[in-house]
C-alpha cells in the first residue's frame, strides 16, 4: 500500500510541475487579459479535485484509524466530550445576546449575537485551556 501511494505522489508531484511550467509559459499577460483563462480554469479545477480527493483519503482513513483502535476511540471521544462541555458553557454560561442594529440597517438577531460571543468564550477558553496545560507541564518536566 505504502509504494502505490508513493507512486501515486509522485505523478501529482510530476503533474504538478508541468501545469505550473504550462502556466508560467502562457505569461502573466495573457493570464490577466484572459487569453489563457481556459487552461488557468482547467487547472484550478484539477487543484479542487485533487484537494477534494487528499481531504476525503484523510477523513476516510482517520476515521477508519480511529475506529479500529479502541484506545483511540475512546480518547477522541474523551477529547470531543470535553470540547462539547466547554463550548456549552460558553453558550448557556457566559454568552448574553441582544438583537443589534447594524451600520446598513440589517438586524443582527438575538441568536446570532449569542452564538458569536459564544465563539468568542470558547476562543478565550481554548487559549486559557492550553496555555495553562503548557505551563503546567513544563513546570513539572523542570521539576524533574
Amino acid at each position: 500500500m505504502k509504494k502505490i501511494l508513493t507512486i501515486v505522489l509522485a505523478i501529482v508531484g510530476i503533474l504538478s510541475i508541468v501545469f505550473l511550467a504550462m502556466i508560467i509559459s502562457a505569461g502573466d499577460e495573457a493570464v490577466k487579459a484572459g487569453e489563457s483563462s481556459g487552461s488557468v480554469d482547467t487547472f484550478m479545477y484539477i487543484a479542487y479535485l485533487i484537494l477534494l480527493l487528499t481531504l476525503a483519503f484523510v477523513v476516510i482513513f482517520s476515521l477508519k484509524n480511529i475506529f479500529t483502535n479502541p484506545d483511540t476511540l475512546k480518547s477522541t471521544v474523551k477529547g470531543v466530550g470535553a470540547f462539547a462541555i466547554v463550548a456549552l458553557i460558553c453558550y448557556f454560561g457566559l454568552a448574553q445576546g441582544e438583537e443589534t442594529i447594524l451600520k446598513d440597517g440589517n438586524v443582527f438577531s438575538e441568536g446570532g449575537s449569542k452564538l458569536l460571543g459564544a465563539g468568542l468564550y470558547l476562543f478565550y477558553a481554548l487559549i486559557l485551556i492550553a496555555g495553562g496545560s503548557m505551563l503546567f507541564f513544563g513546570i513539572k518536566k523542570m521539576i524533574k
